[in-house]
Order: structure tokens, then C-alpha cells, then sequence
């Protein structure tokens, strides 16, 4: 049962891995590029994945070395939830820091400013899920590393 979660963990963590280091590229060349977004969301699915094997490895009743290899089996699809949040909270900032109550309210704006404003949310929300990205690599290696 070892060899499942070393398995789930090692994809999950390279996934993961590239998945921000595609996403660290993007937002420092400044553009919200598609594929990230798709390696996003696999990444995503990859944690429920994992959070899916930590339940078989738990019911084939396996011992691992450390308590913490459970917290790090399922920390990263509650990363991945986390992130999701302070997606909706970064773009409901941007919003309040220029006082506007709600996206209708950036329709009323000039077309540069809009994309201004569209082109800010973007590239807060692609900082946060790349770094969550970074977490949950951080957080499946350290399964390899308690199994």
C-alpha cells in the first residue's frame, strides 16, 4: 500500500510542480495563458486523487511511519480549496479598492479601463493558484518523505 501512496503522491507533487513553475512563467511575462488554467485544474483533480488514495491505503489498514502522513495526504485538496476562496476574495479586492460594488459595475467603465481592471484580477488570481500549486508539490513530497 506504500508503493499507491508513494505513486499518487509522486505525480501529484510533479503536477503540481509544474503547474507553478507555469504559472510563475506566466504571471512574469504578464500573460494569462490558457494552458495554466487547464494544468490548474488537473492539478486540483490530481488532490482529490490523492485525498482518494489516502482512503484505500487507510481501509487496507497501513501503518505509515509518521501521524503526519495522513495530514499530508489530505492537505493538499484542502489547499486546493483554499485557494479557490482567496481567488473570489482577490477579485472582490480589486474591485473595492476602486469602488466599485460588482462586475455590472465594471461594464459601465471606458474599455481600457475595464481591461485594466479584468487584466488585474487575472494575474492576482494566477499568483494564487500557482502558489497553491507550490504548496501542494511542498505538501506531496512530504508524503513520500512520512510515508
Amino acid at each position: 500500500m506504500r508503493q499507491l501512496a508513494d505513486i499518487a503522491a509522486g505525480l501529484v507533487a510533479t503536477l503540481a510542480a509544474l503547474t507553478a513553475l507555469a504559472g510563475a512563467w506566466a504571471w512574469w511575462r504578464g500573460s494569462i495563458e490558457r494552458v495554466f488554467w487547464i494544468a490548474w485544474r488537473t492539478t486540483q483533480l490530481a488532490t482529490t486523487t490523492l485525498a482518494a488514495a489516502a482512503l484505500v491505503v487507510f481501509v487496507a489498514g497501513y501503518k505509515p511511519a509518521s501521524g503526519l502522513f495522513w495530514l499530508y495526504m489530505l492537505l493538499p485538496i484542502a489547499v486546493s480549496i483554499i485557494a479557490e476562496q482567496l481567488r473570489v476574495a482577490s477579485a472582490d479586492s480589486v474591485l473595492s479598492s476602486r469602488g466599485l460594488d460588482d462586475a455590472q459595475a465594471v461594464g459601465e467603465l471606458p474599455a481600457a479601463e475595464q481591461q485594466m481592471i479584468v487584466s488585474t484580477i487575472a494575474h492576482r488570481e494566477l499568483a494564487v493558484a500557482a502558489t497553491a500549486s507550490l504548496v501542494i508539490a511542498f505538501l506531496a513530497l512530504r508524503v513520500i518523505a512520512t510515508a
